[in-house]
């Protein structure tokens, strides 16, 4: 399941992810609020909280991810990526390597960093 991160700048969409993340998930939480963040400003600062093992994403939850990066793929500016899981926050970081803005990994005790990081205006 996806949940909105309220108390956010308004310049970045907060999800957090717990339980078995679907393609419906993706669809009516995550997508309309990427799509209205860059219909508003042109760029993507995005807060990912992930407490839900990345298995527990169905292959349609990847699917649609995958689609809406692509086709919003100049437009991601900071990517912050939350959780404990040690593979996904080091893909988090090699990921600045493949899209053009800047991607980091966080621990889930490294919450507050990362609202700080995702948040400030460079």
């Amino acid at each position: 399941m996806l949940q909105f991160i309220n108390d956010l700048e308004p310049h970045v969409v907060g999800i957090h992810a717990i339980d078995e993340v679907s393609k419906e998930d993706v669809e009516n939480v995550l997508m309309p609020r990427i799509n209205e963040l860059v219909d508003k400003q042109g760029e993507i600062n995005y807060l990912l909280v992930l407490e839900t093992d990345v298995q527990n994403w169905t292959a349609g939850a990847w699917w649609n991810d995958i689609k809406m990066g692509l086709k919003n793929f100049t437009k991601w500016n900071k990517i912050a990526v939350v959780t404990d899981q040690k593979g996904v926050q080091w893909f988090s970081d090699l990921f600045r390597f493949f899209v053009p803005g800047k991607s980091k990994g966080f621990a889930l005790n490294e919450l507050d960093d990362a609202v700080k990081w995702v948040s400030a205006k460079d």
